[in-house]
């Protein structure tokens, strides 16, 4: 199986991650399709200790946020690094207001792909 992309830690200590096997168990997949989402940009990983985690908000109960994939998408087609996309993504932004994420989490995704879509290209 081939390796799945990772950003260096670039979030504070504040911000509460997942290792794989809990995402796997929240998502009620087995942990290989963890590895298949990461590889395929729907989630994004970091290295935290040398471990691989998920950032828990990018998931609610038991399912992604919705438009996470897509955002995700969107900048890389941009040309911008997971370790760039992770950083968007917990920084704040007074024109949303509050961080990336946060808005996708409160079903505000077009404010948020405007904004990727703008940056990318």
């Amino acid at each position: 199986m081939s390796e799945f992309p990772t950003a260096p830690d670039v979030l504070g200590p504040e911000v509460e991650v997942l290792p794989l096997p809990d995402v796997a168990d929240r998502l009620g997949v087995p942990f290989t399709r963890v590895h298949q989402m990461l590889r395929d940009g729907l989630l994004l990983a970091l290295r935290r200790n040398g471990v691989a985690v998920v950032p828990a908000e990018f998931l609610t109960d038991d399912t992604i946020v919705k438009g996470l994939p897509g955002t995700v998408t969107v900048l890389q087609d941009g040309g911008f690094s997971h370790e760039e996309i992770m950083r968007w993504m917990f920084t704040e932004d007074d024109s949303l207001p509050g961080t990336p994420v946060t808005a996708l989490r409160e079903n505000r995704g077009r404010e948020v792909r405007r904004r990727a879509q703008a940056m990318a290209f």
